[in-house]
């Protein structure tokens, strides 16, 4: 009777059956796919994080600014109260506000938001008090048009 030495080449088990070699490749369709829906995630997630008051502004047909800085935000609600970015100032404590936080000084971008329900004296009031305190770069936001083409 003879016997197998196993000189065939390759390594046996003791049934006789060849093993398999280690597979040396990475799987990353998992990762993949993980990473495909954080991006989603973040991608609506991230239009919700870039207004601190809820406003509802009115439609222009004017172009988007190119921004290489933070502007200071002030918005106005429907109801008259102010906010300074996302903080609530009495609107005489505006100007004082300002010029504590303005890093450039009176060359500061302020961008003025207006609740489409505001009373426009109420938003004259505050533009005002801001551009009489030195302030000259001052821009009203507003939503774009939806219908005129981009």
């Amino acid at each position: 009777m003879g016997m197998s030495t196993g000189s065939g080449g390759g390594k046996t088990s003791r049934r006789g059956r060849r093993r398999r070699a280690p597979v040396s490749e990475i799987n990353v369709t998992p990762m993949v796919d993980v990473m495909l829906v954080l991006l989603i995630i973040f991608m609506v997630a991230a239009p919700m994080l870039t207004v601190g008051v809820p406003l509802e502004l009115p439609e222009a047909q004017a172009n988007a600014l190119n921004a290489e800085t933070q502007p200071i935000t002030v918005s106005v609600r429907s109801n008259g109260t102010v906010f300074l970015n996302e903080t609530e100032v009495p609107i005489e404590d505006v100007v004082a506000q300002l010029q504590a936080i303005a890093t450039t000084g009176y060359d500061e971008r302020i961008f003025v938001r207006g609740d489409r329900a505001v009373d426009y004296g109420a938003v004259m009031q505050v533009m005002a008090r801001i551009s009489a305190a030195g302030f000259r770069n001052i821009g009203l936001v507003t939503d774009p048009d939806p219908s005129t083409p981009a």
